[in-house]
């Protein structure tokens, strides 16, 4: 038996134990689902009245897509795609003047200015992306770029996270797809230290880190998809078991960098890759968030993370992360259940 391994993330100060002798198969995360689906669900088609009004609507008309918002006290129907402002948000729009700044003796604070809003992918209650019609994942893509630029053109937006949670043990209090969005005002740590290293690799070497990371991946044994646009692949030091990224393959630094017929192939993407996964593990709890820099040195991409360890005092008390399914094994697995699920796409 191999001796468990001490793996370094690519370009971040976060070590993860990648525990051999601890591994797990996929059956073995395999649990029995919990759901709570409320007697009346926001987002379902209908309800459009028990949420604020939508700052961004897809609707068709004449067999064009037609975007727009509530107003006036109307609220669309018949939508294909449709984001509101988050009834609980953790970030508001300034009441006046810019973001404050406060200290009091050695402890900073700043008030939490910016937006916080959901995008409701689909009238259908269960169409995520895992399940989505690839063309009803491209109105999402399309809608995530939009609102992406509405966001970061406010001069109080430092950045702007596009993220889901799927399952109950994500933290996704309502089952019906959908993702959130957060404008903040300031580039969380995370951003920032991919962002300094891209600038300094790109500064010392001519050319971008993740670039060179994806150059050695796709020939690696962590490769799970690719196409002639988009890789995804289990990252060398994987904090979670399963954990996969998709990059584009032509350096983008976010993703109002892509073209429409990238979107369109992100949508298939997306489709074989969450399709694969919720092959694999039986529609697990899982986590994305997108990690996007408006620089030219920074390479965007999306990280994926399946809810299947619980951290636990060690992780809590170090920062440094343990993982029981080898990224090799978990790629290997999750390849072969993309590969499934892309054959019944074509």
């Amino acid at each position: 038996m191999s001796l468990n391994e001490v793996r370094k993330d690519y370009i971040l100060d976060r070590w993860v134990v990648i525990a051999s002798q601890r591994k797990r198969r996929p059956t073995d995360f395999v649990k029995a689902k919990e759901v709570k689906k409320p007697s009346i669900c926001p987002f379902c088609p209908g309800n459009e009245r028990t949420t604020p009004p939508a700052v961004l609507v897809y609707l068709k008309a004449n067999g064009e897509i037609v975007k727009d918002k509530d107003q006036d006290g109307l609220r669309h129907r018949d939508w294909l795609v449709r984001c509101v402002s988050n009834l609980y948000p953790a970030f508001t729009p300034p009441t006046g003047g810019g973001v404050k700044v406060g200290e009091a003796g050695n402890f900073e604070s700043m008030e939490a200015v910016g937006h916080h809003e959901v995008l409701v992918e689909s009238p259908d209650h269960d169409e995520h992306p895992g399940a989505a019609r690839v063309s009803q994942l491209v109105h999402v893509l399309n809608a995530y770029q939009d609102r992406f630029e509405s966001l970061s053109s406010n001069a109080y937006v430092r950045y702007v996270s596009i993220f889901r949670n799927h399952g109950l043990d994500a933290g996704a209090s309502l089952s019906h797809a959908h993702t959130q969005i957060i404008a903040t005002p300031s580039v969380p740590r995370i951003i920032r230290e991919e962002l300094d290293e891209s600038r300094e690799f790109w500064n010392e070497k001519g050319k971008c880190v993740f670039c060179d990371v994806i150059e050695k991946e796709v020939e690696s044994p962590r490769l799970i998809w690719e196409d002639e646009s988009f890789v995804a692949f289990a990252p060398w030091a994987s904090v979670h078991p399963f954990e996969f990224w998709i990059f584009p393959r032509r350096h983008q630094s976010t993703i109002l960098d892509m073209t429409s017929e990238e979107v369109h192939r992100l949508a298939v993407t997306f489709r074989a890759c969450f399709g694969g996964l919720r092959r694999l593990l039986e529609d697990p709890s899982y986590n994305f968030g997108f990690h996007m820099a408006s620089d030219q040195r920074y390479h965007w991409h999306l990280e994926v993370y399946p809810r299947l360890a619980i951290w636990a005092g060690f992780e809590k008390s170090t920062g440094m992360f343990i993982n029981v399914v080898p990224p090799e094994e978990a790629s290997s697995s999750l390849r072969e259940a993309v590969q499934k699920e892309e054959k019944e796409l074509a």
